[in-house]
């Protein structure tokens, strides 16, 4: 169930449901989604699912990662990204092959720690993660010309738009809730003017605050 004729079949779904970036189709073609599954489970990798990874945490349907990355290069590369909800490090994955750098916080350590063994097994080195609060971004490495969230807020937090570049995309879920709107917000160049659009409604776990260990 990990052949490569089974995960052509899923970039063909994805292709059918409207994603477009062909570097985006091509990274998630060659990522290795079942690494980031307990064995269990790695069988339905290549399904357009979500499935749980424990603790209350899902890893994404491939159709909203390969959306929500789209969304995040829908203005150009990005050089600098904050990934907000690591979780098993598979979205971290995918951005790692897409962009210079990325940056990503979890609040949960048995997750953190076992996405940073996939990451280093895959030889991604352009990553670095911290064991914390999402909700408040990582303001030291701030500004980031690209934010991604795997969680939900109620509303978006003041601090990550602080932590937005001129020009800076973030797309995040929010609403409370079982189904949220998935929304992208633009910096207007250096100014503090947003640009704010809804793509569509998903659904994703809460944004919870504090750590967990």
């Amino acid at each position: 169930m990990t052949s490569q004729r089974t995960r052509e079949r899923l970039i063909q779904r994805l292709k059918e449901q409207g994603i477009s970036n062909q570097r985006v189709l091509d990274v998630m073609r060659v990522t290795p989604r079942h690494l980031f599954l307990d064995e269990a489970l790695s069988h339905r990798a290549y399904e357009d699912t979500a499935l749980p990874i424990g603790y209350g945490q899902t890893l994404s349907q491939p159709y909203i990662v390969a959306l929500m990355t789209e969304l995040l290069l829908s203005l150009g590369p990005r050089r600098k990204v904050l990934e907000i909800g690591t979780g098993s490090g598979y979205q971290t994955a995918i951005l790692a092959q897409l962009v210079d750098q990325v940056y990503g916080v979890e609040r949960i350590k048995p997750l953190i720690d076992k996405a940073r063994e996939r990451l280093r097994l895959l030889g991604l080195r352009n990553v670095r993660l911290s064991h914390s609060d999402g909700g408040f971004g990582w303001a030291e490495n701030a500004p980031y010309d690209g934010i991604l969230s795997a969680a939900a807020p109620n509303q978006v937090p003041e601090e990550l738009l602080h932590q937005l570049a001129p020009d800076g995309i973030l797309v995040i879920p929010v609403g409370s809730g079982e189904v949220q709107e998935l929304r992208v917000i633009t910096r207007e160049g250096d100014s503090a003017n947003f640009e704010e659009r809804v793509v569509e409604q998903v659904r994703f776990v809460p944004l919870l605050s504090g750590i967990s260990r």
